[in-house]
Order: C-alpha cells, then sequence, then structure tokens
C-alpha cells in the first residue's frame, strides 16, 4: 500500500540559514549537575589552536546512472549540477566549520528532477574578555523515513522520490567567568527542528503510518555558582539551576522540565575526585488529543500528519517531582583525557550518565557519551549537534552529495547524523551510548562511529497517543569513512553507514539501512579535477519488500582558489 503525502516546501534561503549556523553549546550533564574539576583539556586545546581560514568553493558537474537491484529493476540517468563551500576558520577565541551544498538533478526518461540542499555547521564567536561567547549550529540532511519511523541516512540513493529533509538550528549566549573565588557560568539555548516529510511512505497492507515529527521549538538554560576545592573550603561547592522546555506541534506536545541543586566536588588524589550532588526536580509532559471525525476515528491531514484538536483541554502524559541525587568519579590525568562516571535517581528511577574524552595528540580524538533525559526528536537533534566539533571534514556520499553518518574531526562527538534513527513524533525517555574516533592526517583522514539508542515514548491516557505509551524503539549503527592522498593529483575516499532498527509496534517490524561508496579523484588541471565513483545503497524490511540500488558517476569538480 503506499501512502500519499503532500509534502511543504522550505525556502532555499532559510535552508542555507539553517545549514550556515552551529556549534557546540557546552553539555549539560545528563543529572543537571556542572560540577567539575578545572577544565585543564579545553585549555591545552585553545593554546594549540592557530589563527588562520580555509574556504574552499567549488562547482560540480556529473553523469550519474543508478539501477535498482531490488524492489523494481528500472534503471535511471539523470544528470547532477551542484554548488558548494567547504570551510575552516580558527581565530583566537572563536572558531567554525562548515560544510554546504546545493545541488539540482536533472532526470532523463522515469528519473524526476529534485532540489537539495545539505549541510552541517559549527561556530563558536568570542564575544567579550570577560568570557561570553555566542555560540550556533545547524544542519540540514536529506534521509529516507519508513512509515514505522525508522529513518535511515543510507538508504537514499541517488533520485529517490522516498526521501525526506530534516533542518535543525540552535543558537545562544553562554559565560565562563569568575568573581574572586567564585566561579560563574551559565548558557542558553533556542532550537529549532523540522522535518518535511515526502510525498510516498510505503506501508504494510491495512497499517497506518506513525505519526512522523513535524517541527518544535526547543529552550535550554543552565546558570551555576561555585567555588573550586582549596578556596573558599577544602571541598568544592556549588549551587545551580536549570530549565528545559520543548514544544512540539505534533499534538501540541510540551516537556517541561526544571530543577534547582548543590553539588559537592572532593579531590582525593591531583587527579580523581568524588563529586556528588541532590536537589529537586519537577518534569511534566502534557499534549492535547487529535481531532475525531464522526465514526470517532482520528483525522489526518493533508500533510500525513494527524490534526490537532486545538479546542480540547490539555492532557497530562507523565509528571514527577521530587528529590533527584547522583554520585560520580571524575578523572583527568592529563590536558588530553578527561573521564567522568555518574549514577543516581532521576524521573523516578535509576539513571546512568557519563563521557570519556582522549585525545592522545593534536589530530585524532576519542570520544564517549552515556545519556539519559526526556526530549523530543528535535531536542535530541540539536543535543547531537552541540556535542560537535568545532574543527572537522564533512563526509559525504561522492554520489548523492549527501552527508555520512560522521564527520572527521579532532575533538567532540562527531556523529551527529547517526542518531537520527526513529522519527516517531512522541516524546520519549532516551538513553543509549555513542562513540566516535577520528584521526586527520596529511594523506589519510579517518573517522567512524557506533552506537546504541533506546527511546521509550509518553502518551497521555484517553487520548491517542495512549497506543504509543510504553513502546520502545531501539536502534544501533555504524557509520565510518575513509580518505586516502595517493599522490599529488589524485586520491581516494570510502565510506559505509549501517543501522539496525526495532520498532515496538506496527507490523512493520525491524529494519536495516545501508549504504557504502568508494570514489577516486585526479587533478586534472588547475583547480579542475575529475571524480569517479561507485555506490550501493539499500534498505531491508521484514514484512515488506526489500529496497537496493547500485549507481555510479563521472563527473567534474572545479575549485576556487
Amino acid at each position: 500500500m503506499i501512502t500519499i503525502r503532500k509534502a511543504r516546501g522550505i525556502p532555499i534561503g532559510l535552508a542555507l540559514a539553517l545549514a550556515v549556523m552551529s556549534h557546540t553549546a557546552h553539555a549539560q550533564a545528563q543529572s543537571g549537575s556542572d560540577a567539575s574539576m578545572p577544565d585543564q583539556v579545553e585549555t591545552g586545546e585553545r593554546a594549540e589552536r592557530t589563527s588562520g581560514a580555509d574556504i574552499t568553493p567549488y562547482i560540480e558537474a556529473s553523469q550519474v546512472i543508478s539501477a535498482q537491484l531490488q524492489l523494481g529493476d528500472d534503471v535511471l540517468t539523470y544528470t547532477q549540477l551542484a554548488a558548494g563551500v567547504d570551510a575552516t576558520i580558527a581565530g583566537r577565541n572563536s572558531s567554525a566549520s562548515a560544510s554546504l551544498r546545493y545541488e539540482r538533478e536533472i532526470g532523463y526518461g522515469d528519473a524526476v528532477d529534485s532540489d537539495t540542499v545539505s549541510g552541517i555547521a559549527r561556530a563558536s564567536v568570542g564575544l567579550l574578555r570577560r568570557g561570553i561567547t555566542l555560540e550556533a549550529g545547524g544542519l540540514a540532511s536529506r534521509t529516507r523515513v519508513e512509515a514505522n519511523g525508522f529513518s535511515s541516512i543510507g538508504a537514499v540513493g541517488g533520485n529517490d522520490d522516498a526521501s525526506s529533509q530534516i533542518y535543525s538550528i540552535y543558537a545562544g549566549p553562554s559565560i565562563q567567568t569568575r568573581s574572586g573565588p567564585l566561579e560563574i557560568s551559565g548558557s542558553y539555548r533556542l532550537g529549532y527542528t523540522r522535518v518535511d516529510t515526502s510525498d510516498v511512505l510505503v506501508t504494510a497492507p491495512n497499517e497506518a503510518p506513525v505519526d512522523i515529527f513535524d517541527d518544535s521549538v526547543n529552550h535550554n538554560a543552565a546558570i551555576r555558582f561555585g567555588a573550586a576545592p582549596g578556596t573558599v573550603a577544602p571541598i568544592g561547592i556549588g549551587i545551580g539551576a536549570g530549565w528545559n522546555r520543548q514544544d512540539i506541534s505534533n499534538l501540541d506536545q510540551r516537556i517541561e522540565d526544571r530543577y534547582v541543586r548543590g553539588d559537592v566536588t572532593l579531590p582525593v588524589s591531583p587527579n580523581v575526585a568524588l563529586v556528588g550532588g541532590v536537589g529537586y526536580e519537577d518534569v511534566e509532559v502534557s499534549s492535547r488529543d487529535a481531532l475525531l471525525d464522526g465514526d470517532g476515528a482520528p483525522i489526518i491531514g493533508n500533510d500525513g500528519r494527524l490534526v490537532t484538536d486545538e479546542s480540547g483541554p490539555r492532557q497530562i502524559a507523565y509528571e514527577t517531582d521530587g528529590l533527584i541525587w547522583d554520585v560520580g568519579v571524575m578523572w583527568r590525568p592529563s590536558v588530553r583525557t578527561s573521564l567522568e562516571a555518574h549514577v543516581g535517581r532521576r524521573y523516578g528511577s535509576t539513571t546512568y550518565y557519563g563521557s570519556l574524552s582522549y585525545a592522545p595528540n593534536a589530530n585524532s580524538s576519542l570520544s564517549v557519551s552515556v545519556y539519559d533525559n526526556i526530549t523530543g526528536f528535535g531536542g535530541q537533534l540539536t543535543d547531537a549537534l552541540d556535542l560537535l566539533g568545532s574543527d572537522f571534514q564533512a563526509a559525504r556520499n561522492p554520489i548523492s552529495g549527501d552527508l555520512g553518518g560522521c564527520v572527521i574531526g579532532a575533538e567532540g562527538n562527531n556523529c551527529a547524523l547517526a542518531q537520527l534513527n526513529s522519527l516517531r513524533s512522541s516524546v520519549f525517555r532516551n538513553r543509549g551510548v555513542a562513540a566516535s574516533y577520528s584521526v586527520t592526517g596529511r594523506r589519510t583522514s579517518f573517522g567512524i562511529g557506533v552506537g546504541y539508542d533506546r527511546r521509550s515514548f509518553i502518551g497521555a491516557e484517553n487520548t491517542v497517543l495512549a497506543d504509543v505509551d510504553g513502546v520502545i524503539d531501539e536502534s544501533y549503527y555504524i557509520a565510518a569513512n575513509v580518505s586516502r592522498q595517493l599522490d599529488r593529483k589524485s586520491g581516494i575516499s570510502a565510506g559505509a553507514y549501517a543501522s539496525w532498527f526495532n520498532g515496538g509496534s506496527g507490523t512493520l517490524g525491524d529494519g536495516f539501512g545501508y549504504s557504502a561508496s568508494i570514489a577516486y579523484n585526479r587533478n586534472i588541471w588547475r583547480g579542475l579535477t575529475g571524480v569517479a565513483a561507485i555506490g550501493l545503497d539499500g534498505v531491508s524490511r521484514d514484512n515488506l519488500p526489500d529496497y537496493s540500488a547500485a549507481s555510479a558517476l563521472l563527473g567534474l569538480r572545479y575549485t576556487f582558489d
């Protein structure tokens, strides 16, 4: 069965604005704690950062052929015209990286014409010497979305009419300063995320597609006052507060989360400290019901999403308030290594979170994050962008031009796109682990990311969302890319992505999305480069036919000096 949807467009100017904005705001600990040892790692990184700008605009013209191997035997050909820019800018107190691309595909025969804007970027700009920084981040990407919400960036393929667009942007100030022995830190972030669904979603017989996320606005603010160990007391002490609000357009869902807490830091050696905190938190998730027809069935709009009953009362789906606490350990043996692990109680149950950052040299890094929070898709995506490093090289599929699951960077969690997974609109408790490793060298660059993501959805009783309350979606992913400069005139690059999805409801069952490609480029004359590439993209589903396609590209790129 084919479900027809009316897709909404987004102006190219807005899409470029969404893509060009970027950064990574200082990540707030999962329990709302900012207790920490002196930030030696950040100081060391700033000391090594050199000023300069590397801005590389380019244009491309290519011919592509794509052959369906499963779910049909069509062979499509189209011309691909593209313009883009890759940029890295570094200053004493500011830094930015961006990869932006506009692509026009001109189809022949059954191939369709299309326009695609994609980009990922991050910027951090120091405004004053008092430690105020403006931070921003953004993403525009194409993905394939299944009717059960499974999203696979590796299964789009060139000229695929089942693809959807995702846009996300956030910005806000942060401050890190001191007044005598008192350390003051704070931040505010305003974010917006939107998903434009494809015109066609494939569903199983008699199976309605899940409600796909539309758009959301999220606010995140935190402030902390503290004193380091040995300043006003033998132990470090601090007090902080935070606020997180997300407004999701689907059924007017809302997350309201407020907390206040105190924390202590007890050094047990020059490199190890025990930390703990206790506080009060109030969390509420609410929504409205769907508009019903005369037979009591929910009404679905032209965009394929449930229509909200604006006149109905707001209903509570989840609420908890009371004591929160956690204890943990922090280990910082050098400016390049940082580890912390916490266990405590939050959201009425046990919580675990932590992180590992290891940078053996200026060109390589390992990042691991364990997380636990209540969020929506938009908040989860901006949080993933928030952990992106400030100096990276975007990895793109050489045929479709789409962004890969990871970027190659020397700091941060570089696999924001690999964490898309389910695009259900419902609020969820999100737990999982994400890890990435990157190496950047003069001739060889390499990046890999792996992760596990678990989402337990929340819905109010006596509403249409009651059917998803307690439903669990799980996913695993791996993404890798490598590039090698063979000689002065030629190079080779390869990338692969795979994600496994276990949907908690419906008859579509599990899903497996994958993508692999390899490209060879050779400098022809003064910035003119020839490119040849082959690739394979696909998705496997339990109760629907599999889809796969093989593609090949031959083209030219001109890079402006």
